[in-house]
C-alpha cells in the first residue's frame, strides 16, 4: 500500500514538474537574464555619465583660461563633440549655456540665440529650461528683439525661479523705456525673494527709477 502510495506520489512529481517545472525553469533563466541586462545597462550609462563629465571639464578648461581668453577652436572642437556623442543629456546642455555665455561675450548673438533655442525645445530638466528660457529672452533684447524676449517670459514660473524671472522682465520693460511696467516686474520681483534676501541689484534698479520720477 505504501509502495503504491509512493509510486502515486511519484508520478505526480514527475507530471508537475513536466507540466511547470521546464516553465519555471525558464522563468528563472529569464529574470537572471533581465538583471544582468539590467546591470549592463547601469554601468553602460555609468560609463557615459563619466564620459561626458570628462568632456564638459575639458570644455569649461578651454573657456576659462587663465589668460582670460577663450579658446575658440579648441571650445568648438570639445563642444561638436559633446553634442555628438551625448547630446540631450545634462552635460550636453550645460556645455551649451557655457558656449553661449562665451559666443555673447564675442558678440555671435545670433549663434547663441540657436543654442539656447535648442536648450528650450527640450530641456534636459526645468531648471535647464528655466535657465535657458531667461538668457534667451536677454541676447534676444541685445538683438533689438525685446518684445519677443517678452513674449517668452510671459505666464507665471515655478515659484523657485519666479523672482529672477520678474527681473529679467524688468531689464527688457527698461529698455523698451515702459517704466511703470517695469518697476512693476521689479517688485513682484523683489516680493518672490526669500525673506532674508538682501536689498542687491534689484533695489538698485528700483532706486534708479525711483530717481527717474523725481
Amino acid at each position: 500500500m505504501t509502495s503504491h502510495t509512493e509510486n502515486e506520489e511519484l508520478a505526480q512529481i514527475k507530471d508537475w514538474w513536466k507540466r511547470s517545472g521546464r516553465p519555471l525553469l525558464s522563468g528563472g533563466v529569464l529574470a537572471l537574464a533581465l538583471v544582468l541586462a539590467w546591470q549592463g545597462w547601469q554601468k553602460y550609462q555609468t560609463g557615459r555619465a563619466h564620459g561626458a563629465s570628462a568632456l564638459y571639464q575639458q570644455l569649461l578648461d578651454a573657456s576659462l583660461r587663465p589668460s582670460g581668453k577663450p579658446d575658440t577652436a579648441r571650445i568648438a572642437e570639445l563642444y561638436g563633440q559633446l553634442q555628438s556623442d551625448f547630446g540631450g543629456t545634462h552635460y550636453a546642455q550645460y556645455g551649451s549655456l557655457l558656449v553661449t555665455k562665451v559666443a555673447v561675450e564675442e558678440g555671435r548673438l545670433d549663434e547663441a540665440a540657436a543654442a539656447l533655442r535648442a536648450i528650450l525645445d527640450k530641456p534636459a530638466d526645468a531648471t535647464l529650461g528655466e535657465v535657458a528660457r531667461q538668457r534667451l529672452a536677454r541676447v534676444l533684447a541685445a538683438q533689438d528683439k525685446a518684445e519677443e524676449g517678452l513674449a517668452l517670459l510671459a505666464g507665471e514660473a515655478d515659484p523657485a525661479f519666479q523672482a529672477a524671472r520678474e527681473e529679467v522682465r524688468g531689464d527688457l520693460l527698461v529698455r523698451l523705456g515702459r517704466l511703470d511696467e517695469a518697476r512693476a516686474a521689479y517688485e513682484k520681483a523683489r516680493s518672490a525673494q526669500p525673506a532674508d534676501a538682501g536689498p542687491g541689484p534689484l533695489q538698485l534698479k528700483l532706486d534708479e527709477l525711483a530717481k527717474g520720477d523725481a
